[in-house]
């Protein structure tokens, strides 16, 4: 397959500390506020399927599957991180490191064939972002134009394919990100896209509006901040953590 040079325009945006309070994640913004990460926030949402799930298959087992999960999906996110900036053509000693992860590999491979192509004027990746209007941060896999149009864009790993009405999380999640986005820069994000690839190698394209979802996000948003304390209200169990992913 022909190697692709993916276009960068950068945008100016601050690096923001977390700290955690409470097993919740906050990000410290440059005035000082500290807005709850959208992943916190939206962790409330449907979490009795995850309840039953890890009744059903025990703790230990639960523990299990989540990290090797959580473990795949980190490698995958750091490959097309890398990727997209180049790495394969400008460094590929450095590059090569990625194929001792062979399963990871695999899947990273599955994305570059079918989807990574439809990327370019990459704006930011792995980009700490906050909205005054919501109250809410994070930090978001990457933005840029997707056949075109500027978009939030996320990467996910899956055991298997994904319906859409499952990803619901995800797309308030991605809308949240093009509304922290265009706070920062003024940059216009309508279009949220969701890239999931299987264990079988299937690569899944959602691409949806953030219009359809902000309404669910100040829902969601409300309903949190009724349910919790804020960080300069809670009382133990903070910790400095610096960078996040969340």
């Amino acid at each position: 397959m022909t190697k692709v040079e993916f276009n960068h325009v950068p945008v100016n945006l601050p690096e923001l500390e977390t700290k955690t309070v409470n097993k919740k994640r906050f990000y410290i913004t440059t005035e000082g506020e500290e807005y709850p990460s959208i992943t916190t926030v939206l962790s409330s949402r449907n979490k009795e399927g995850l309840s039953e799930w890890r009744k059903r298959v025990g703790d230990e087992v639960a523990n299990y599957v989540s990290g090797k999960a959580a473990s795949r999906g980190t490698k995958v996110h750091h490959m097309c991180e890398d990727y997209l900036n180049n790495m394969a053509i400008q460094f590929p000693s450095k590059w090569a490191k990625h194929k001792k992860d062979f399963f990871p590999y695999c899947l990273f491979t599955q994305l570059q064939e079918k989807v990574l192509q439809n990327i370019d004027d990459i704006y930011a990746q792995e980009a700490g972002l906050y909205s005054d209007k919501y109250k809410v941060a994070g930090r978001v896999d990457c933005v840029s134009e997707y056949n075109g149009v500027p978009s939030v864009i996320d990467f996910k790993t899956s055991t298997k394919e994904r319906k859409d009405d499952w990803n619901e999380n995800y797309y308030i999640q991605g809308s949240a990100y093009a509304e922290m986005f265009q706070e920062r820069t003024g940059i216009v994000i309508d279009q949220v896209v969701i890239l999931v690839v299987t264990e079988d190698g299937t690569v899944q394209e959602f691409v949806k509006c953030k219009h359809d979802y902000l309404d669910t996000l100040t829902e969601t948003v409300t309903e949190w901040r009724n349910q919790n304390e804020t960080p300069n209200n809670s009382v133990g169990g903070v910790s400095v953590d610096g960078m996040s992913n969340n």
